[in-house]
């Protein structure tokens, strides 16, 4: 009984309130792409709304590349603590928007990362040619700090 004891001790101490709360993602901080690009997120506010910076490490330009304001807001998490959420990048060197839509994952290690898809709209001359404005992705983040 001892033993059984013991290990039930252990498990609720495990698997406890602490446990549940560790996995809830945050969005705020610092993330870095599979490509090298960097954005940091800043707190959100009490609607679910946040701003912060966009740091690509690449581009379809001989500009150079300067960070770029970024503008989102999260659904609220509910229970699963795992929410989807939205952003739009200003580009500051170039005549384009990118728009991210996503949801963050924490794993049973606690790693969070964020997966989204994107879509990236440039100026062009006329409509006729917008076929070829829009481009579409996928981009995974984690957490730098």
């Amino acid at each position: 009984m001892g033993s059984l004891s013991c290990c039930l001790l252990l498990a609720m101490a495990l698997l406890g309130p602490g446990a549940a709360a560790a996995r809830k993602c945050d969005l705020q901080g610092q993330w870095r792409n599979e490509m090298g690009s960097n954005m940091t997120l800043s707190a959100l506010d009490a609607a679910g709304t946040f701003s912060g910076s966009y740091h690509t490490a690449v581009a379809a330009t001989n500009k150079q590349i300067l960070v770029s304001p970024l503008q989102g807001a999260r659904q609220h998490p509910g229970d699963k603590g795992q929410p989807t959420f939205g952003f739009t990048v200003q580009w500051q060197f170039a005549d384009s928007t990118t728009v991210f839509v996503g949801q963050c994952f924490v794993d049973r290690r606690g790693k969070e990362t964020l997966e989204t898809m994107w879509l990236l709209r440039e100026e062009v001359p006329s409509r006729r040619d917008a076929w070829k404005a829009t481009r579409v992705g996928t981009s995974v983040f984690t957490r730098i700090k």
